[in-house]
C-alpha cells in the first residue's frame, strides 16, 4: 500500500482519530457516536492513549475523572439521556483502574446501555514482564485483570497488534450502535501495542455512519398479536425502558388511544405516559401503585414493551395471577421477547406499536374496564397527594415529603436521577413523571453510587436543563468524588442530599426477613455491640462544600421549598442538604418480593419471618 493512501500513526492516536469519525443515524438525523472520553491516568495509558489526546483534542473532548467506576456511571447516564444514539469511551490505567470498571460495565450491560471502554493492559511483547499491577497467572500468560471484564460486556477484544484494531474497531462501533446488542464494549490496549506506529489506511479515519434501525414486526407475529388483543378482557400494557430508547412514546399514546388498554410501567419505563393521562397507572410489580398491581392480579393479557421483566416487575413470579393469564412482548431483542413463555413481537419499539394501533382499528376495551382503572387511579392520586402533603411547614420533613417539595419546584422538562436505597420504592409508586426524561432511575443493577456521576453525563448530554441527584447518606458516602468533577468542568447539577441515618431500605428489609437491622444503621456501637447509641457526628453537608459545591441546609418544609427553588436557578453545582423524620405512614410494597429468609433459626425474629415467606411463595406461578 503506498504512502499516499497511508498515514502513519500510533495505536492510540489511530484509535481517537477513528472515534471522532463515528455517527449514528436514525429517522435522518445523525449524532456523533462517541461525543468524548472520560480518563484517568496511570501507568499502561498515560503515555498511550494519555498522548493520544493531547494531540487530538480539538477531535475528542476530554472529561477529568476522578474514580473509574464513576466515569462509567457518568457515561451511562450521557447514553440514556440520548437515548443510547450517543455514547461516551472511558480510558483507565492497568491494575485498579481497570478492574475498578466492572462495576460500571455491569451496570451498563444489564440496562442495554452503551459505554466505550478502553483499559490499559500489560506489554504484548512481554518486554516488561511482570510490570507493575500486573496479575500473573500461572498457567495461562495471555490472561489480565481485564479480562474480569468479559462476562460484563457485549464485546471484548484484546489488540495485541496494532493492525488488530482495523476489524475489532469496527465490531466495537456495531456493537455500541446496535439496539438489540449494546452495552459495556471492552477495548484492552497493552500499554507498548498503544505507543507503537502503524501504517493505517486512509479509509479507516473517515467519517462513518452506523445507522440505527427500527425494524418492522413480522406480519405473522402482528396477526397473532392482534388476535390475542382483541380477545383479551383485561389487557394490561407494561411499558419498559424500550420505550423511551425507541423514542416511542407518541406511538405507544396513539395506540393508549385509540383503544382503552391502560399501562403500567416498571422504573425503566416511567413517564412512557404522562403522569395526567388517564391510562397511566404508574408503577408496576414490588415498588408499583396499589392500582397497577390490583389490574397485573386480574389481567388475563400482558403486553410487555420494551422490557425484561425483572423480579422486581413480576413481584418474583407472584403478580400475575389470572388463570388463564397470557403474555405478549413487543422487545427488539428476542431474548428479551421470548421471556414468560410470551407470544413475541420482535421489532423497534415505535414501529411496532404504531402496527398495532393500525390493524387494531376500531378495537377498544370494554367501558366497564376503563371506568373500573381510571377509579383506581383516581384513588391512587389522592393517596400521592396526602404522601406529598406538608401540613406543618415548620415541621421537621418526612421523605416522601422532601419528594413533594421537589414536585413542587421541578419544570417538565427536568431530570430526576435515583438508584437505589429506599428513594426507588417511593418515587416509583409516587412521582409523577410529566415528560419522557424526566424520571431517571437506574434499577437494573441499583447501583449506590450511580446518582451524582450520572447527573453529571446527563447535564453534559442536555446542558441547559436542570439536573437533580437525589441521595441518601449511604449512596452519598459510597461514591461523592465526582462532586469535584462537576465543580472543575462548571456543571451545575443539584444535589438532593436526604440524611436518614443509615440504609433505611435495608434496614427495613433486614428486619421483615429476621435479620432485626443488623449492621444497617450510622451510629455508635454500644456495649452488647449493637447500633442503638446516638448518630454519629459526620457532617455530610459539610464534606459537599468541602469538595466545592455551594450547600443549603434545609431544617423544615419550609426552608426545603426555598432551598430546592434556589437550586434550580443556581449555575454552578449545588448541594441541598435535608435531614428527615422518620415517617409513620411509610406506603407499605403493593407485591412481594422474594428474599429467602433462613429455613431454621434459634431466634423468633427468623422463625417468624420464615412463617410469613413461606405463605408468599406459595403463590409463585411459573409462566408456561
Amino acid at each position: 500500500m503506498s504512502t499516499a493512501s497511508t498515514r502513519r500513526l500510533t495505536t492510540a492516536q489511530a484509535l481517537v482519530r477513528f472515534l471522532a469519525a463515528q455517527y449514528t443515524e436514525r429517522d435522518g438525523v445523525r449524532r456523533r457516536l462517541i461525543t468524548g472520553t472520560w480518563g484517568i491516568f496511570g501507568h499502561g495509558n498515560v503515555a498511550g492513549l494519555g498522548q493520544a489526546l493531547v494531540e487530538y483534542r480539538e477531535a475528542m473532548p476530554y472529561h477529568q475523572g476522578r474514580n473509574e467506576q464513576a466515569m462509567v456511571h457518568a457515561a451511562v447516564g450521557h447514553a440514556r439521556q440520548l437515548n443510547r444514539l450517543s455514547a461516551q469511551a472511558v480510558t483507565t490505567s492497568i491494575g485498579p483502574g481497570a478492574t475498578n470498571l466492572v462495576t460500571g460495565a455491569a451496570l451498563a450491560t444489564i440496562n442495554r446501555l452503551p459505554v466505550l471502554l478502553l483499559p490499559g493492559d500489560y506489554f504484548a511483547s512481554h518486554a516488561a514482564d511482570p510490570l507493575l499491577q500486573q496479575l500473573e497467572h500461572p498457567v495461562e500468560a495471555d490472561v489480565s485483570v481485564n479480562d474480569a471484564l468479559r462476562p460484563v460486556s457485549r464485546y471484548f477484544d484484546r489488540i495485541t497488534r496494532p493492525e488488530a484494531l482495523l476489524a475489532s474497531a469496527l465490531q466495537a462501533m456495531r456493537v455500541l450502535s446496535d439496539p438489540a446488542e449494546t452495552g459495556a464494549v471492552t477495548l484492552a490496549l497493552p500499554q507498548d501495542v498503544q505507543a507503537e506506529a502503524y501504517d493505517w489506511p486512509k479509509e479507516f479515519f473517515a467519517d462513518r455512519v452506523w445507522r440505527v434501525r427500527r425494524p418492522a414486526p413480522d406480519p405473522a407475529e402482528l396477526a397473532e398479536a392482534v388476535r390475542a388483543i382483541r380477545a383479551a378482557a383485561r389487557p394490561l400494557i407494561v411499558a419498559g425502558g424500550g420505550v423511551h430508547h425507541s423514542e416511542a412514546e407518541p406511538a405507544l399514546k396513539a395506540l393508549v388511544d385509540a383503544t382503552g388498554i391502560p399501562v403500567a410501567s416498571t422504573q425503566a419505563g416511567k413517564g412512557a405516559l404522562r403522569h395526567d393521562h388517564p391510562a397511566d397507572l404508574g408503577g408496576i410489580g414490588h415498588t408499583g401503585t396499589a392500582v397497577s398491581d390490583a389490574l397485573a392480579r386480574t389481567a388475563d393479557l400482558v403486553i410487555g414493551v420494551g422490557t425484561r421483566y425483572s423480579d422486581f416487575t413480576t413481584a418474583s413470579g407472584t403478580l400475575f395471577q389470572h388463570p388463564g393469564v397470557r403474555f405478549l412482548n413487543l422487545n427488539i431483542t428476542a431474548f428479551d421477547a421470548h421471556k414468560l413463555a410470551a407470544a413475541t413481537l420482535v421489532c423497534d419499539a415505535r414501529s411496532g406499536l404504531a402496527a398495532l394501533t393500525e390493524a387494531l382499528a376500531g378495537h377498544r376495551v370494554d367501558a366497564a374496564y376503563e371506568t373500573e382503572y381510571r377509579t383506581g387511579k383516581a384513588r391512587w392520586d389522592e393517596t400521592v397527594e396526602g404522601a406529598f402533603r406538608a401540613d406543618d411547614d415548620s415541621a421537621v420533613p418526612t421523605q416522601t415529603q422532601v419528594l413533594g417539595a421537589l414536585d413542587a419546584v421541578v419544570g417538565d422538562a427536568d431530570v430526576v436521577i435515583n438508584a437505589a436505597g429506599s428513594l426507588p420504592g417511593d418515587l416509583h409508586k409516587l412521582w409523577r413523571a410529566r415528560s419522557p426524561r424526566q424520571y431517571h432511575l437506574e434499577y437494573g443493577y441499583s447501583c449506590m453510587g450511580y446518582e451524582i456521576p450520572a447527573a453529571l453525563g446527563v447535564q453534559q448530554a442536555a446542558p441547559a436543563t436542570p439536573v437533580w441527584a437525589l441521595v441518601g447518606d449511604g449512596t452519598y458516602l459510597m461514591n461523592p468524588t465526582e462532586i469535584v468533577t462537576a465543580v472543575q468542568e462548571n456543571l451545575p447539577v443539584k444535589l438532593v442530599l436526604v440524611q436518614n441515618h443509615g440504609y433505611a431500605s435495608i434496614g427495613g428489609l433486614s428486619e421483615s426477613v429476621g435479620a432485626e437491622r443488623f449492621g444497617t444503621d450510622y451510629r455508635h456501637r454500644v456495649a452488647d455491640g449493637s447500633f442503638t447509641g446516638a448518630p454519629l457526628p459526620v457532617d455530610l453537608a459539610a464534606n459537599a462544600a468541602s469538595l466545592g459545591m455551594d450547600v443549603l441546609r434545609a431544617k423544615t418544609v419550609r426552608e426545603l421549598r426555598e432551598a430546592l427553588s434556589t437550586a434550580r436557578s443556581a449555575t454552578r453545582p449545588t448541594c441541598v442538604y435535608v435531614e428527615t423524620a422518620p415517617a409513620s405512614d411509610v406506603l407499605p410494597a403493593e407485591a412481594w418480593w422474594d428474599v429467602p429468609v433462613a429455613e431454621v433459626s434459634a431466634r423468633a425474629a427468623a422463625t417468624d419471618a420464615r412463617a410469613v415467606y413461606e405463605r408468599a411463595v406459595a403463590d409463585r406461578r411459573r409462566h408456561l
